[in-house]
């Protein structure tokens, strides 16, 4: 006999959205259902912070090399591969404290581990249970996409989440998809002492503006990535000796690779097809699940959120939707997605981010832009610390308007935070050549970068003429 729980709010899937959405609801004091089918906490917890200790390892292993420009020398480390992995495992461990049923289960929700299933438009079938609920939020995100390559779907794959899984060092690890995961996890590998090649059909971190992306990507050449770009994959193979890769250039040329690992980091694809929306009258897209602004799909009990909704969403715009959702849900508010809400960081090294806008996406939605460039070789902290390589690049409206800024470099995404408070509260480019922060810090390339909006005004003849004029009255 199954057993019915009825309750005001279920939301199907315990990642970053879903378990912001569950948690806030439950203090609210909403009757709360949590539905998971795999690992509590998804891939922010599972991929995410696992590649930021990958990262950071991978910087620990080359600090050798750096320190001899301030007359420091030590001898190469010795890696631990088998350590290095175990501690990214345990960081992964602590955190999932925070995203545990136990801890959920004390908050008062109801979480139920299993596959969940739209049996009518207001109830879900997980496995012998039937939850019946007054608002459903789906946050399923999405899954590895698997691209259309001869003979990949039988070959056994590593996904930017289970890369952490290995036991031994591989002795080739063979990535496809050259996005952010793809690059930080080449990078990280080969950093602790692992052979990579890295394979991307199309350009490499192609949702990042290329003046800054090409820096990172230098970065993967001198550490010793191997690097296939704008190159056709036209085949993959399962063989004795390990994994076959053939590759087919423009020239008409092919070369085989051979791996003993490979790591599918190509993308994603939604991930809603057991969920079986259409049963409950939710239309589906090539992006997911088809909402409005304000999260409403076209059953009006059901909203969905982050990568459910967007491939392109990363855990802030999750955070950011699970927002907006509980805006409407619980309060009745008609709060709205913000039409510039992207954020993004590659975690390598050098760090690689942005917020809002690129130059590309900000030149097609505006008639006319500006681009400031502010390079770290001219910020004092930045020479301190002896990491002066790369820049902040801030898009604007001629008038001041915050788009959208992008930095590459050590501290890219510390850097860019309060270009994203700006750009989310509407602040102008004044703002940030008033602010008045600690001195030395990569932070102060803020009001620089301000100031240099300025300058060309400032300076001009009619400043000149403005200043000499005033200067008569002394």
């Amino acid at each position: 006999m199954s057993e019915r729980i009825d309750c005001e709010i279920a939301v199907i899937g315990a990642g970053a959205g879903g378990i912001a959405m569950a948690t806030a609801s439950a203090l609210f004091g909403m009757k709360t259902v949590l539905i998971e089918r795999e690992r509590m906490g998804g891939y922010r917890l599972h991929g995410e912070l696992p590649l930021q200790v990958l990262s950071a390892a991978g910087r620990h292993a080359v600090n050798w090399r750096e320190a001899t420009g301030f007359g420091i020398r030590y001898e190469e480390p010795d890696i631990d591969f088998a350590a290095v992995l175990r501690h990214a495992k345990n960081t992964t461990a602590a955190q999932a404290a925070n995203d545990s049923v136990e801890r959920l289960s004390a908050l008062g929700i109801t979480v139920l581990q299993g596959e969940a299933r739209f049996a009518s438009a207001d109830s879900l079938a997980v496995g012998d249970c039937v939850v019946t609920a007054k608002r459903f939020v789906i946050a399923t995100g999405a899954r590895p996409a698997l691209p259309a390559i001869p003979g990949l779907a039988d070959i056994p794959c590593l996904t930017p989440q289970t890369a952490f899984d290995v036991t031994e060092r591989p002795l080739h690890l063979l990535i496809i998809g050259g996005g952010g995961a793809g690059v930080a996890l080449a990078q990280g590998f080969c950093r602790i002492g692992v052979k990579v090649t890295l394979v991307e059909q199309g350009r490499f971190l192609s949702r990042h503006d290329p003046e800054l992306s090409d820096l990172t990507i230098d970065a993967l050449r001198r550490d010793g990535v191997t690097l296939h770009e704008q190159t056709e994959i036209a085949q993959v193979e399962n063989t004795v000796p390990g994994i076959v890769l053939t590759l087919r250039h423009t020239d008409g040329s092919s070369t085989r690779i051979a791996a003993s690992h490979l790591v599918l980091a190509a993308g994603w694809q939604a991930d809603h097809g057991a969920l079986n929306p259409m049963v409950a009258g939710i239309e589906t897209g090539a992006q997911g699940i088809v909402t409005d602004r304000r999260l409403r799909t076209t059953n009006r009990r059901v909203f969905a959120i982050g990568a459910a909704t967007d491939l392109q969403a990363t855990t802030p715009v999750v955070l950011h939707h699970a927002g907006v959702a509980l805006k409407n849900l619980l309060f009745r508010l008609p709060a709205r997605i913000a039409t510039n809400a992207a954020a993004s960081l590659v975690p390598g090294d050098p760090e690689l981010a942005f917020v809002g806008l690129n130059e590309t996406e900000a030149r097609r939605s505006h008639r006319s832009i500006r681009i400031l460039r502010r390079p770290f070789v001219l910020n004092e902290r930045a020479l301190a610390d002896g990491g002066s390589e790369g820049l902040l690049k801030v898009v604007t409206t001629p008038l001041g308007g915050i788009l959208g800024a992008a930095a590459v470099g050590p501290q890219a995404a510390e850097v860019l935070q309060p270009w994203a408070l700006a750009i989310g509260k509407g602040f102008g480019i004044g703002a940030m050549q008033a602010m008045i922060a600690p001195f030395p810090a990569r932070g102060n390339t803020a009001a620089q970068a301000a100031t240099d909006f300025y300058r060309p005004k400032l300076f001009s003849p009619f400043g000149r003429r403005v200043v000499q004029f005033l200067a008569r009255f002394d």
